[in-house]
């Protein structure tokens, strides 16, 4: 049934990009435990875990995003444009947003979940990469930018799931320290 379809889908975990868009599509009509809704918006979003080793801890590259109280930190992320790959978004977006250059470790996952905006339903799905730092200063943004992210500040991995406003984003910033800790 598609009730059920959906249900063996969520609970897949990790998927290939091939397999990453197939599924979007195919979830998309199944939407919320069966509860069909064609006009649901969809979108798809990469964003990054960027660490860097400084001092003997792991830093990660976090965002208070525009207009947002201070205290309010979140993980960089954007829109993946038509034909982009998700981890070549994940580099160009948390670029764009903190200032700063990496390269990607690999995926640490997906988050999937449903807002509201202008009382339409959208269903988003975020990929999260690990980014391990290149070069660049935090929070050096382009003025055009600005609109999107307050400022960029470095935070200690090991305090992201306390600091980070969002429990999705909490738990891949966990996923990325156990990342971390395994490759040493």
């Amino acid at each position: 049934s598609d009730r059920r379809a959906i249900v063996d889908v969520f609970q897949l975990g990790e998927l290939p990009a091939n397999e990453f868009f197939a599924f979007a599509e195919r979830s998309f009509r199944l939407f919320l435990l069966g509860d069909v809704d064609r006009h649901a918006a969809q979108k798809f979003s990469s964003g990054g875990i960027r660490v860097r080793r400084f001092r003997g801890r792991w830093w990660l590259a976090a965002i208070r995003p525009g207009g947002k109280p201070d205290g309010m930190w979140a993980l960089p992320k954007g829109n993946i444009g038509r034909g982009e790959d998700p981890e070549a978004t994940a580099v160009r977006e948390v670029a764009e947003e903190t200032g700063i250059e990496a390269v990607s470790s690999g995926k640490l996952g997906d988050v999937r979940y449903v807002y509201t905006r202008g009382g339409k339903r959208i269903f988003k799905i975020v990929s999260f990469y690990l980014l391990r730092y290149r070069r660049g200063r935090i929070d050096d943004l382009p003025a055009a930018y600005r609109h999107e992210v307050d400022v960029a500040q470095w935070l200690p991995l090991e305090d992201a799931p306390r600091l980070l406003a969002y429990k999705s984003e909490r738990e891949m910033a966990e996923k990325a320290l156990t990342a971390l800790q395994e490759a040493v």
